[in-house]
């Protein structure tokens, strides 16, 4: 056997090999590696936009908290100034109140004090008619009594 053959022979049959793996072997395998590279790229695209949501949710939610915050701050601020408002209704109520209690009181006062005089009034006539009975000794007829009880209560 000749090494020259044998050489000739191994490089007819590596040839045949490197045209038998090139007709029906690479494509298959290149055509799985370039499906395989494009799910990769789509998976890397897929997780870039998911980066980019995720990010922009994060910016949604920060923003609406602090919404909520303003809002919140806003809505406690509105209710201090209604309390205030409403202490201040109710101490100007409370201040007509007492007047309007304190300007009873003084005409009821002024009524009590009226009949009071009236019967101050009544009580010195009285005395005054007994008084002048005692000192006439004589009694003053009823009639004429409360007609002067009347006079002097009109002069008192």
């Amino acid at each position: 056997m000749n090494i020259n053959a044998t050489i000739i022979g191994q490089a007819i049959a590596f040839a045949f090999f490197v045209w038998f793996c090139m007709k029906y072997v690479w494509p298959p395998v290149t055509n799985a590696l370039k499906e395989r590279q494009k799910k990769i790229a789509e998976g890397l695209d897929a997780a870039d936009r998911a980066s980019r949501d995720l990010e922009l949710a994060k910016e949604k939610a920060t923003q609406a908290l602090r919404e909520g915050k303003e809002q919140a701050a806003a809505i406690i601020e509105q209710a201090n100034k209604r309390a205030n408002q409403i202490v201040d209704e109710a101490k100007e109520q409370a201040i007509t109140e007492g007047n309007r209690l304190k300007e009873a009181a003084q005409a009821e006062i002024e009524q009590e004090k009226n009949r009071a005089k009236e019967a101050l009034r009544a009580e010195v006539a009285a005395l005054a008619i007994a008084g002048a009975e005692k000192i006439l000794d004589k009694e003053v007829d009823s009639k004429a009594s409360a007609e002067l009880v009347a006079k002097l209560a009109a002069e008192l």
